[in-house]
């Protein structure tokens, strides 16, 4: 007579990182470099460190240029760990 207890089981947080696509060329798969700021611990000089990321894009919504929104996943093949969330801001057309 006793109800079993349902607990939802959460996950972490994933991590979330901002980009611009480098390369559209690949069918479903976008190549993503991701710039930051770090500061070295005893100069105290700021650098801009770069990091390129295979992500999927199911609907190849995203190309070259744009501003993108990318998520860690599971391993979908050997080098893409991450997805395509959303594109936030298409790249800026040659003919404006």
């Amino acid at each position: 007579m006793t109800e079993a207890v349902q607990t939802k089981v959460e996950r972490a947080r994933r991590k979330v990182f901002r980009g611009v696509v480098v390369s559209d060329k690949m069918n479903k798969t976008r190549v993503v470099e991701i710039v930051r700021l770090v500061r070295h611990p005893f100069y105290e000089k700021i650098s801009k460190k770069m990091s390129r990321f295979a992500a999927h894009d199911e609907t190849n919504a995203s190309h070259s240029g744009d501003l993108v929104e990318i998520c860690a996943t599971r391993p979908l093949s050997k080098t893409k760990r991450w997805r395509v969330v959303r594109v936030v801001k298409g790249a800026p057309t040659a003919g404006a």
